[in-house]
């Protein structure tokens, strides 16, 4: 709930501090006074346009800061905040503050921590309930209709969003089938196309490299062959110098044993002779490897030249051509396959759907049947607040398909007969200003159980009525204000007699110098401020006589 308000050169206020508790509070003064003043600061606060008139004659800039206190944070506040990355310690109060300047612009913050207005007006849905004569939000906005109805009836709203999701996924998943399979036969002739190229060439994982390689090894043979062939010839033959080392190992063999040196110097000659063996090994696997085979090296050219292109035309690697070709008999698979696959997904579809109906219409019941309830509790509070003309109707309208969702099928909306006989119209469409006001509180206290902004602010709905009719209203605002928050700016005496808490607002004027004050009253002041507004300019024994009768009453 809101617990301060604090205004610094706001129009005529200079600077103001407020403090509020639970229960009803009413705020009184003279016409002009300037109750509007203080909804315009809680407005700034609230993520009101930041209009550069606010600011106080004379000021560089002005603003208000709003204290709101909660056992627990409501869950749509702590999402706001966490979208917004605003962090806030549990059990710290929430503080929003919002300064003006008088050559424009204008900055906002929560806890300190600066945001924008548009977080602000986010949040005010969750702080602040204001209903006024010319309020067009709130109760009157046909928009939070159905919330407010479906939180009436306690509606399992979950199950029908839960079931809008699958239906809604259901149907993403058949249309994109269906795209896809109309797509895939649209380029059937040329998927076999493709498939029929890569399957003549059956391209291996791999393949590239060992081409490439063995075209470098033929080019370079082609280089070398002379060397190579030099080399061939010299290791070839009787007097080659492996075979002379074999011939000097042998005689030495039958030597050795004569001396230590001979041994030391057949074992030299004998690693000589393993190692040319091995040189000659290797000069002829590398004379093969090398070998240059003009047939061989064409062939191997074209398959490469023949794998790049194919590896272009798909716009891929050569190695991944495999998988390509995988792809495409996955594609013709899929078309042939497509229509049983899609007769499984039309199936999930209707399912979905009729869960999603089934659903729905559990929810529309509940939604008129609870619409009955409304109105009947409506009806009941019409009479008290003279409205005994009056006729209220909560309409439930289904909605054609294509504007179904996930809050249902319906379209709520609250309605009103003024007169007897005259059709049902929207509650902004067909009230005056008393009337509309005296409506939301009729409304307001029918759904008084069922939640909503920490703090409301009535701001004149008493206005025009007196007697009997505003005893009613100042009875069912503290109806209301029980256990919560409720704000009254008001102009009847038996709706300020009924306040916990009284404010009265004044105006000062010294030279050309004009202010705004606020006091909190104490009991005699109450009593005296009452019966200022019973008799006039001039407060009788009369007028103090009924106001304690007045307050004595409550």
């Amino acid at each position: 709930m809101l617990t301060t308000l604090a205004i610094r050169n706001i129009v005529l206020i200079e600077s103001l501090d407020l403090s509020f508790g639970p229960g009803l509070g009413v705020l009184t003064g003279e016409t002009g006074a300037g109750k509007s003043i203080l909804l315009d600061a809680l407005g700034l606060v609230l993520g009101a346009r930041a209009e550069t008139s606010l600011v106080r004659s004379g000021e560089e800039q002005a603003s208000a800061t709003a204290t709101f206190e909660f056992s627990t944070l409501p869950a749509a506040i702590v999402e706001a905040l966490d979208d917004a990355e605003v962090e806030i310690e549990p059990g710290e109060p929430l503080i929003i503050r919002r300064r003006v300047k008088a050559d424009g612009g204008s900055k906002a913050f929560v806890n300190d921590q600066a945001v924008g207005a548009a977080l602000l007006r986010q949040l005010a849905g969750a702080l602040v309930e204001l209903h006024g004569q010319h309020d067009d939000r709130g109760l009157v906005n046909p928009r939070g209709h159905r919330h407010l109805l479906d939180r009436f009836a306690a509606a399992n709203t979950a199950r029908v969003a839960s079931a809008w999701t699958g239906w809604h996924a259901a149907r993403a998943a058949l249309a994109n089938a269906r795209a896809g399979i109309e797509q895939a036969k649209a380029d059937q002739d040329l998927l076999l196309a493709h498939l029929a190229e890569l399957t003549a060439i059956v391209p291996e994982e791999g393949e590239e490299e060992t081409l490439a390689n063995s075209r470098s090894d033929m080019q370079k043979g082609e280089k070398l062959q002379g060397d190579l062939e030099e080399l061939r010839l010299m290791w070839d033959g009787s007097d080659s110098p492996l075979a002379r080392l074999r011939s000097a190992a042998r005689r030495l063999d039958r030597i050795a044993p004569e001396h230590a040196l001979l041994t030391e110097a057949l074992a030299s000659l004998d690693r000589a002779v393993i190692e040319a063996g091995e040189a000659e090994e290797k000069l002829e696997a590398a004379a093969i490897a090398l070998t240059h085979d003009p047939l061989e090296l064409d062939r191997i050219e074209t398959r490469l030249f023949e794998l790049r292109a194919l590896a272009r035309k798909h716009g891929c690697q050569v190695d991944d051509l495999p998988a390509v070709m995988t792809s495409l008999r996955g594609k013709l698979d899929a078309i042939e396959q497509g229509d049983a696959d899609l007769a499984e997904l039309v199936q999930a579809e209707q399912a979905a759907g009729e869960a999603y109906r089934k659903a729905a219409e559990a929810l529309h019941t509940a939604r008129v049947k609870a619409g009955g309830k409304l109105d009947k509790a409506v009806a009941g509070e019409l009479a008290p607040l003279k409205l005994d003309a009056a006729r209220f109707q909560t309409s439930v309208t289904e909605l054609p398909q294509d504007r179904w969702g996930a809050s249902g099928m319906d379209a709520v909306e609250f309605l009103i007969s003024t007169n007897p006989g005259a059709d049902f119209a929207p509650l902004n469409k067909i009230a005056s200003g008393g009337e509309l006001s005296r409506f939301i509180l009729a409304l307001k206290v029918a759904l008084a159980e069922q939640g909503g902004a920490a703090t409301v602010i009535f701001d004149e709905i008493d206005r025009g009525v007196g007697g009997a009719v505003a005893s009613a209203i100042g009875e069912r605002l503290a109806r209301l204000a029980d256990g919560g928050q409720l704000l009254a700016v008001t102009h009847s005496p038996q709706v300020a007699a009924r306040g916990g808490t009284h404010y009265m607002i004044a105006k000062s004027s010294k030279g050309t110098v004009t202010k705004t004050s606020v006091a909190r009253l104490n009991a005699d002041g109450r009593q005296e401020e009452i019966a200022r507004m019973l008799s006039g300019a001039e407060v009788t024994p009369e007028a103090r006589a009924q106001a304690d009768r007045l307050l004595e009453g409550v």
